[in-house]
């Protein structure tokens, strides 16, 4: 007798992340349906190619339960990824909007699982390390329930962490979150973290580019973050469980040298300058690894190798 294949609920799946989960899932074979208020084919044609023919798209916003709820009827979803969201620069214009979703349209997707409890098998959420402030600003906490989020969006990912925990608390609705740092590769081209990956589209196509920004941060390779979500959907844990990825520290001068060394011909191409970006770092890291023990990375050599003959294809 076939395997039942998983129908999996993906919102915010037009977006940079949710393009590599969507070609993670049908790597799987499984059935992914997009819960997003546009469809990107463009960018799921680029990445996917024909299987991204297989894609279920449901137009809808967060915040509107009803029409939420009746995608999961309708395309009876075993599992649901969460990554809809409004990133840091429209929560601090627009915090009121930036709650709005980020965190009533998070309790949505909390509420409609727990309405369908027998139904869906496991859930993934997307938080971010930018729950925590700096270093020094981590110095002075001692736990991440005192932790000091720089930014509305922090805050909005830290409320639904422990939204999470209520959840499973009252409800026992299952959950795993996931916190990447700056994510980078194929297809990230919007904000001004996105620099190291565009310098690696520029080299490939024989272009200059300038990073606008310096500092050292933590990276993590979009494969492996759309991979987390997609094993955390379908290996979810007992409890509220949230984690860290290995994020893989540099500054832009990393990003220049091993660009470099693996197109040549972009030497004095690529360059950076602007003012340092805050490092969102833990006080004490609870790794991926904790959930899952076989887990491996992708070295920001091979990622950035991988980024540059996306390209070139």
């Amino acid at each position: 007798m076939a395997a039942t294949r998983h129908k999996v609920l993906i919102t915010g799946g037009s977006g940079f992340v949710g393009t590599w989960v969507l070609r993670e899932l049908l790597r799987r074979d499984a059935e992914p349906v997009v819960y997003d208020l546009a469809a990107n084919p463009q960018r799921w044609q680029r990445i996917i190619g024909a299987d991204c023919e297989q894609i279920r798209f449901v137009p809808g916003d967060l915040v509107d339960r009803q029409a939420l709820g009746r995608a999961m009827d309708e395309h009876e979803i075993s599992h649901v990824i969460h990554l809809g969201a409004l990133l840091t620069p429209a929560c601090q214009q627009d915090p009121w909007l930036g709650c709005q979703v980020n965190v009533l349209g998070s309790v949505a997707v909390f509420e409609e699982i727990r309405q369908r409890s027998s139904q869906i098998k496991g859930f993934s959420f997307a938080s971010s390390l930018a729950v925590y402030g700096s270093p020094a600003d981590n110095d002075q906490v001692s736990d991440i329930d005192d932790s000091n989020a720089p930014s509305f969006y922090g805050a909005y990912k830290r409320s639904v962490e422990l939204i999470a925990r209520q959840y499973w608390k009252h409800f026992q609705i299952p959950s795993f979150g996931l916190r990447p740092h700056v994510v980078y590769g194929p297809e990230r081209n919007v904000g001004i973290s996105a620099g190291p990956s565009l310098a690696a589209r520029a080299a490939a196509l024989g272009e200059d580019f300038q990073i606008g920004f310096q500092g050292q941060l933590g990276y993590d390779y979009v494969e492996d973050v759309a991979l987390a979500f997609v094993r955390g959907a379908f290996e979810t844990p007992r409890g509220a469980v949230v984690v860290d990825l290995p994020s893989q520290q540099a500054c832009p001068d990393d990003f220049i040298r091993l660009i470099t060394e693996i197109a040549p011909q972009s030497a004095g191409k690529i360059t950076v300058d602007g003012d340092s970006l805050p490092a969102n770092t833990p006080a004490k890291w609870n790794l991926i690894n904790t959930v899952f023990p076989d887990w491996q990375f992708t070295s920001l050599q091979d990622g950035i190798q991988k980024t540059i003959e996306f390209y070139r294809a």
